[in-house]
């Protein structure tokens, strides 16, 4: 398949040059509608839950759609559609020229099915990922601790202690459901899936029926290679497109330990993420069953080797704090905990070195590089 000329991705001292790239983007972005080519993958929905290893699967989704030239779903102002708002069409740029579907839409939302499927083709996958709620909660409270207000009540509250053990001694007298900003502060899962945790009792027969009938996959993130398998049967990928580094994954120094007493209070917290996360998980591995579980333990050693490789090739060195980072391939940043990021290996082929970018580069900076190369203009920021 036709490699996208891109001068996006810096030369081989490291330097790049924005104007140029900018340029060269309006040209990539003429070649995109002259030689957008009928794709063997089907269109893809990924909803991108928050701390769960999506922004994982958002990378591989991007590359494979940069590859296939597909027509990407973007938010009409920055990288997400319009968060905590439930989705909606208006909130999604148009169609570039030259299209007449989206191929995939992965940038973050909050679930709301029907316009969902309003905006993208009737043949549409959708897929989610979601993660054991006491390491999802712990995460979102960690990265989110100078954000989301109740979070923040309870690290002014603990003074000297821990501000999650401050917060799960009396979550209800920190947490104002009233309060947009409180949305990833109970149940953050269930409300990136659009439930009303307020109404669950009198709604998740519903609801739940809902995102059964939705989601073709719900990817597991403590199976993720087993995930990835699944998700390449369901949409036809080879195993080498599935070559991945974690992304926006913190350092371990700001992973709090948690007791066995945490855990129970944070399971019961957010007793509706951990029935979802219970009733997905035997549903994965019915899927796993139908897939044959001795073929996955051998596709996944299969990738796990592949994987090992490419890092290899590709990784200069294991996970970085960001300051340590160049500039192009620095992840987000925050002031709650040190998000890592990677430096790619000298010495590669230009080839080589735009897969490598390609798989380090952080979600800000592909959406902005893939907006350039659709729209021929840069993202719109407020």
């Amino acid at each position: 398949m036709m490699e996208t000329p891109n001068a996006l991705y810096p030369d081989h001292d490291g330097r790049s040059d924005s104007r140029s790239s900018e340029v060269q983007s309006k040209k990539d972005s003429h070649l995109y509608k002259v030689l957008k080519k009928r794709k063997h993958t089907p269109p893809v929905v990924f909803l991108k839950t928050h701390k769960t290893g999506s922004s994982t699967v958002q990378n591989l989704l991007f590359r494979k759609g940069e590859m296939d030239r597909a027509t990407f779903a973007f938010p009409h102002h920055t990288f997400q559609f319009s968060y905590p708002d439930k989705f909606r069409e208006d909130f999604v740029e148009q169609l570039p020229e030259g299209s007449t579907h989206f191929d995939i839409l992965c940038s973050h939302m909050r679930l709301n099915v029907e316009p969902l499927k309003r905006l993208m083709p009737r043949n549409a996958i959708y897929i989610t990922i979601i993660r054991e709620p006491v390491g999802t909660f712990e995460s979102v409270f960690s990265s989110y601790a100078s954000t989301v207000p109740a979070f923040v009540l309870a690290k002014e509250a603990a003074v000297n202690g821990s501000a999650l053990s401050a917060f799960l001694e009396s979550p209800e007298s920190f947490w104002d459901p009233t309060e947009p900003g409180n949305s990833l502060g109970n149940n953050p899962v269930s409300f990136d899936l659009g439930l009303d945790t307020q109404l669950w009792n009198f709604s998740w027969q519903a609801d739940v029926t809902l995102l059964k009938e939705t989601f073709q996959l719900v990817m597991i993130a403590e199976h993720f290679d087993e995930s990835l398998v699944l998700l390449a049967d369901l949409l036809n990928l080879k195993l080498k497109d599935l070559s991945y580094v974690r992304h926006n994954a913190r350092s371990t120094k700001d992973v709090a330990p948690l007791d066995n007493t945490m855990k129970a209070k944070i399971r019961a917290w957010n007793s509706q993420d951990a029935l979802l996360y219970d009733m997905f998980l035997k549903l994965f591995w019915e899927k796993a069953g139908q897939y044959g579980l001795e073929r996955l333990s051998r596709n996944v050693a299969l990738l796990r080797a592949s994987t090992k490789r490419i890092r290899q090739k590709c990784v200069a060195r294991k996970e970085a704090p960001s300051e340590e980072v160049d500039s192009f391939t620095r992840p987000w940043r925050t002031d709650s905990v040190t998000i890592l990021g990677y430096r790619i290996q000298k010495n590669l082929t230009k080839q080589e070195q735009r897969f490598c970018m390609r798989l380090v580069l952080p979600e800000h900076q592909y959406h902005q590089h893939l907006y350039l190369q659709q729209y021929g203009r840069a993202m719109r920021t407020v």
